[in-house]
């Protein structure tokens, strides 16, 4: 009887219950990517019965750093509730919303998040991303401006920057926004696509967007570009038409979306 005790007690000491770690640490290793390390902390820690706001901001963080966006717009709108004038809630709300598509709901929190001067890059960021997909030009310029203000050396604001430009139609411009972007972060694949797409159209001598040009007068330019060059035998420049013509209106897409297939399967 006594030895039974004496081997329960043993089995006990050796598998002895780890206590919760600091809820600080849980953040650290998000803020550092650590993000299984984080998850197994906050595990625990919820394991243990802590909970709270502070539980509460750890896992919209979590699923916002793991890419989850539609788990992180709607933990962090429910945290918004409780304190609607946190800038940093609203800008990772509103960022999860612009990612999973939800416009109206990013423009409302990002809004919010820029009225504070406590705004961070991210936030300007999207709301140039925002003025963009509205073709608020003026918008967007002064939005990426702030943003560059914040993070001088972020190739993801300078990128959306060319971006911006190539919507526009200023292929020289955003050739050279590109190669700045390239240069901060080289093994992006997404800028060194941009920034061949942007040289292809400037190489290729495509069509400028005329003052006043709506989408569908320019889109429909930029498809007989490429058609044209089709059948001159350019196919640098019949790609590089096609997919502009893409970006420039919904209204084209499944003309311009099959004309690209035809010309990148040759």
């Amino acid at each position: 009887m006594i030895g039974s005790a004496l081997i329960a007690l043993s089995v006990a000491a050796a598998t002895p219950e780890l206590p919760a770690p600091p809820l600080a640490e849980a953040e650290h290793a998000i803020n550092a990517g650590r993000l299984e390390q984080a998850r197994l902390m906050i595990g625990r820690a919820v394991a243990a019965g802590v909970t709270g706001p502070q539980v509460d901001r750890l896992l919209a963080d979590f699923a916002f750093a793991s890419g989850k966006n539609e788990e992180a717009q709607l933990r962090y709108q429910r945290l918004l509730a409780a304190d609607p004038t946190d800038p940093v809630l609203a800008e990772r709300a509103g960022i999860a919303a612009l990612k999973v598509g939800n416009v109206a709901t990013a423009v409302v929190l990002i809004d919010r998040s820029t009225k504070s001067p406590k705004a961070s890059w991210r936030a300007w960021n999207a709301r140039g991303v925002i003025a963009d997909m509205q073709q608020k030009w003026e918008a967007a310029d002064t939005a990426y401006a702030e943003a560059a203000k914040r993070a001088p050396a972020e190739a993801e604001v300078i990128s959306n920057q060319g971006w911006s430009q190539l919507l526009r139609g200023h292929w020289n411009q955003a050739v050279g926004l590109f190669e700045r972007a390239a240069q901060l972060d080289p093994h992006s694949p997404r800028i060194a696509n941009n920034l061949e797409l942007a040289r292809g159209a400037v190489a290729a001598e495509l069509p400028v967007r005329q003052a006043g040009e709506d989408d569908r007068a320019w889109a429909a330019r930029l498809n007989d570009a490429g058609m044209a060059a089709q059948i001159m035998g350019n196919r640098q420049r019949a790609i590089a038409a096609f997919t502009q013509a893409l970006e420039a209106s919904g209204t084209w897409y499944d003309r311009a979306a099959n004309n690209l297939q035809a010309a990148s399967s040759q």
